[in-house]
């Protein structure tokens, strides 16, 4: 049977490190019934869950370097607003270290989210196998090429659908087309983006999934299967900026059939204002700016978005 599968990008539900700026209320319901409407509900969980810890020494100053911490009682929000998978694969994984790593992973088997890319075996949602992909030390590393392809044959034999997230790609409003070759940002090698998601196709994912620039990117169409470049910032409360195309955001609704091929898919607009949390767009500017940013990158490769987001 066809299976449909809502992404989204960034979630951070606010930080109480270095000083506590929370939300009061569950930002992220006004998406929750887009989420709920799809089979599973995936996102990229953009920092740990945790209660005390220390910060990762690296990042210890605050004025000049981010760090998030989001208390583990904030986990219900995640539940509340209907995701079955989070992807743990990123650059703020390790903010408060082992300890953050291991009571976010608790805490999300608590509120039965499975997580993704906390090691190199795939994640089994409801038949579909989940890997994630970093440029960290914890994670399946995006730069190791050959390696990814090999998790994905290994994912292969467990399920005909396996779907591939990466957390790559250099950030902010001047990277929102997907260059040729790799990227770097701050000197670390954040991937060769392209290059990556045609070889995890290759090896044997259906989709592809990406988040980590902080804006959207295109999306391209290769053998079959649908790449989305980022997802952007979806649900990232306090410290994140939200000026211009950060606060420009969408749920991706896809539908795959039972071997994994692309049958259908819509790009629900939504958008942030500070401090944060993603509200409907009418304007609809996710769809005006992916449309745009694909067919600039990916030309003949780019689905055809009609105007309420929808393409086949």
């Amino acid at each position: 049977m066809p299976l449909t599968i809502a992404a989204v990008g960034d979630v951070m539900l606010g930080s109480d490190w270095p000083s506590s700026n929370l939300p009061r209320k569950n930002i992220l319901l006004p998406a929750a019934a887009l989420l709920k409407a799809a089979d599973i509900a995936f996102g990229n969980l953009e920092g740990p869950l945790c209660d005390g810890g220390t910060v990762t020494p690296g990042k210890a100053n605050a004025a000049h370097s981010y760090a998030f911490r989001t208390p583990t009682k904030y986990g219900k929000w995640l539940q509340e607003a209907g995701f079955d998978v989070l992807s743990v694969a990123n650059n703020h994984a390790s903010d408060f270290q082992g300890t953050g790593r291991t009571q976010t992973l608790r805490t999300l088997e608590r509120l039965q989210i499975a997580a993704a890319g906390a090691s190199g075996a795939a994640t089994l949602v409801k038949g579909v196998a989940f890997l994630g992909f970093a440029t960290n030390q914890v994670s399946p590393n995006l730069n190791a090429i050959a390696a990814a392809q090999a998790l994905v044959r290994q994912a292969k034999k467990t399920s005909t659908r396996v779907v591939v997230s990466f957390h790559g790609g250099a950030e902010g409003a001047a990277y929102q087309h997907v260059p040729r070759g790799g990227e770097s940002f701050y000197g670390e090698s954040r991937g060769d983006l392209r290059r990556f998601a045609h070889a995890v196709i290759d090896a044997g994912a259906c989709l592809v999934i990406g988040h980590g620039p902080h804006v959207l990117r295109g999306l391209e169409l290769y053998k079959g299967h649908l790449i989305a470049y980022s997802l952007g910032n979806f649900a990232t409360y306090g410290r994140m900026s939200l000026r211009g195309p950060g606060g420009v955001t969408c749920v991706l609704s896809v539908t795959l059939d039972e071997g994994g091929k692309f049958v259908q898919g819509r790009i629900h607009p939504m958008v942030q204002t500070a401090p944060g949390g993603p509200q409907p767009d009418p304007t609809k500017q996710a769809i005006k700016l992916i449309k745009a940013l694909s067919q600039a990158d990916f030309g003949k490769s780019a689905p055809r978005l009609a105007p309420d987001g929808q393409f086949t």
